[in-house]
């Protein structure tokens, strides 16, 4: 059974960092695009990053406009283990965040009915 387990959330004040990772259970996880997704309470799931390897050593990055400039994602496919480095938090980023896989190389996707498989969600809260 495939397994994606996030850690690394909880709360921090506005202008701080956290860094949330993401290890999935999945064979040849180099072959899976990966993203990072977040619902906050009465809104709708958002996309935020996604990140893809071609397998000759090129990555493909996209970033929502609202996290751009202050979040990064990055994997590390030796730990099955995908990250999201999240700076100068502001309050309005709290919210409930998962990340998803989805297997594909080069190709990055933006929409959550592209994925297939989704961890169970930590939770980031940004006291102002």
């Amino acid at each position: 059974q495939v397994q994606l387990v996030e850690s690394g959330g909880g709360l921090v004040q506005a202008g701080g960092s956290l860094r949330l990772s993401c290890t999935a259970s999945l064979r040849f996880f180099s072959s899976y695009s990966v993203g990072w997704f977040r619902q906050a309470p009465g809104k709708e799931r958002e996309f935020l990053a996604g990140l893809s390897w071609s397998g000759d050593n090129t990555y493909y990055a996209n970033y929502a406009d609202s996290v751009k400039g202050r979040f990064t994602i990055s994997r590390d496919n030796a730990k099955n283990t995908v990250y999201l480095q999240m700076n100068t938090l502001k309050p309005e980023d709290t919210a409930v965040y998962y990340c998803a896989a989805v297997f594909s190389r080069s190709t990055v996707y933006n929409r959550q009915k592209e994925y297939d498989y989704w961890g169970q969600g930590t939770q980031v809260t940004v006291s102002s």
